[in-house]
């Protein structure tokens, strides 16, 4: 008998964020539980300048302001 796929997990919400310098970061995982809505772009932009606070941190580069942040849709893959 075949192996079941595992189900994909939604626990966290993908997004882009545009930066003042004009670099783009990709995909940053924002939790779900840390968003009140799906669209709440106040509390999306706070985590995402809280993980690059740390990011900073750690690599002691700052990073540019944040320009604007747009929500990455996820694409179903099809088995082929």
């Amino acid at each position: 008998m075949g192996r079941m796929k595992p189900k994909m997990r939604l626990d966290f919400a993908l997004f882009d964020v545009f930066y003042a310098d004009g670099k783009l970061k990709s995909n940053r995982k924002v939790p779900l539980n840390d968003m009140d809505g799906l669209n709440d772009e106040y509390r999306i932009r706070t985590v995402i300048e809280a993980q690059d606070a740390v990011i900073a941190e750690r690599s002691g580069k700052s990073r540019a302001p944040i320009k604007s942040i747009k929500r990455v849709k996820l694409k179903k893959r099809i088995a082929g």
